[in-house]
């Protein structure tokens, strides 16, 4: 009997060496190779790979606030610690300036790097797995001819020992990024490409749809299940849902999608958070016609189960109490004193200045998080040619968490607003989270809530 620990121990030892010889050998089995002949020289192809590298919106997860495109850096929390965009301008030392095109594809498209080691599935390659290769290669072209050539060592992860181990994500990928092609859901030329830039290229998914216990996404697909694009929590931001329901798109019409991913903005609403970098970077650059194509795709979406389609009719009262001097609550007071100068009495705001509260799907979303990581720290909107100055929110941590409770519950049910409420637990886990956060660019707010100059003034 005591031979058992011992013969026990043994097999232990020897299943780990087997699961880490597959797992080395495994990334090999997902790589493919193409005969394309790339000719990073020619002009149109570059060209294409500047738009291609815009909708796959590369720029925002490689590139720190004030930094270097493509250079890296930016910190990308996880359950278990910060992982950090690597450098993928053409530097042969820090970058991938020796990469071949097909290393440059696998890694893409597979998550296979030039070593045949696994990539974090951070990098939405389950997504961009349907990109063809032709895209593949005007990508390519871009990023080894025009693209600046920086040198910067990537920053290695704060994953903690074993966690960050390559070799396991091996299984990750045969587990959970299983191979497939775009498949239209329709024969109509339009919604098809609104489907493959959504789907592909543009990766909603990766921050719109809910994370399983592996941290993979749920559904890749509308094919998969309605839950995919059904709203998720990423790095403390509340991604809405871009299904049909209410609390979605519900409320939004095509001609407002196609504003909204060009400017940041429509007369009511703004893009913040990750948002506000996905439209500086990515989708202000696309074409009328592909934003038009994916805003009609979205519009075909069917509200996500057992989420409301529409929400009960409520009156008005909140106006003319503010109008009136009559602050019935903590949280009215604190309204009038913090927010009413931007978002005025009837939550309204100023079109395309100030957001307003009242009617918007952001602030009456069921989970307040987003509410209360803008509160807390402040966001920008994203800067475009479309507008003639951005506008920041101040960070309001000099407030007490009372407080905060207090004024996000009140904005989150004035007006025509139906949501539950939050605690002051709540403010306090959220208040943790953003000691702990590492900044990034729409982290950071100024002092004053007008703070972008003239587009000329430049």
């Amino acid at each position: 009997m005591k031979k058992w620990p011992l013969i026990i121990l043994i097999a232990a030892v020897i299943g780990l060496i087997l699961a880490f010889i597959i797992g080395q050998l495994l990334p090999n089995m997902r790589t493919t190779n193409s005969d394309i002949e790339v000719n990073i020289t020619d002009p149109a192809l570059i060209k294409q790979g500047q738009y291609v590298a815009r909708t796959a919106d590369c720029v925002a997860c490689h590139t720190v606030l004030g930094g270097e495109d493509y250079a890296g850096g930016l910190p990308m929390l996880t359950p278990l610690g910060a992982i950090y965009s690597t450098n993928i301008t053409p530097d042969k030392a820090t970058g991938i300036g020796n990469y071949t095109f097909n290393e440059f594809k696998n890694a893409v498209k597979h998550g296979v790097r030039s070593d045949n080691s696994a990539l974090y599935p951070a990098m939405p390659y389950p997504s961009y797995q349907i990109m063809p290769d032709d895209d593949m290669a005007a990508m390519y072209a871009y990023f080894m001819s025009d693209v600046k050539a920086v040198n910067a060592p990537n920053i290695k992860s704060e994953l903690p020992p074993i966690a960050n181990w390559r070799w396991p994500l091996a299984y990750w990928q045969v587990l959970f990024d299983r191979k497939r092609d775009f498949v239209p859901e329709t024969d109509d030329a339009v919604l098809a490409r609104g489907q493959y830039l959504v789907e592909g290229p543009g990766h909603c998914g990766s921050c719109h749809t809910e994370r399983g216990i592996g941290f993979q996404e749920i559904a890749l697909t509308n094919a998969d299940s309605e839950e995919y694009l059904s709203g998720a929590v990423i790095d403390g931001w509340r991604a809405k849902s871009i299904r049909g329901e209410h609390r979605g798109l519900g409320t939004w019409n095509v001609s407002e999608l196609n504003d909204f991913f060009k400017t940041g903005r429509t007369d009511t609403t703004a893009a913040f958070g990750a948002m506000a970098e996905v439209v500086e970077h990515s989708t202000q650059y696309m074409t009328d016609n592909d934003l038009n194509a994916m805003s009609s795709y979205l519009k075909t979406l069917t509200p996500a189960p057992n989420k409301e389609v529409t929400l009960p009719v409520k009156k008005d009262v909140t106006t003319q109490k503010l109008l009136d001097g009559n602050y019935d609550s903590r949280g009215a007071l604190l309204y009038v004193e913090y927010c009413t100068v931007c978002h005025r009495a009837d939550g309204k705001g100023v079109p395309r200045i100030f957001p307003a509260l009242d009617g918007n799907s952001a602030v009456y979303a069921r989970n307040a998080d987003s509410v209360l990581q803008i509160t807390l720290g402040g966001g920008r909107m994203p800067e475009t040619p479309h507008d003639r100055m951005a506008f920041t929110m101040p960070e309001f941590t000099n407030l007490a968490d009372a407080d905060i409770a207090e004024v996000v519950n009140y904005v989150r049910n004035s007006w025509t607003n139906q949501a539950p409420e939050i605690s002051v637990n709540d403010v306090v886990k959220m208040r943790a989270f953003l000691a702990k956060k590492p900044k990034t660019g729409t982290d950071v707010a100024p002092d004053l809530s007008i703070t972008a100059a003239a587009k000329g003034a430049k």
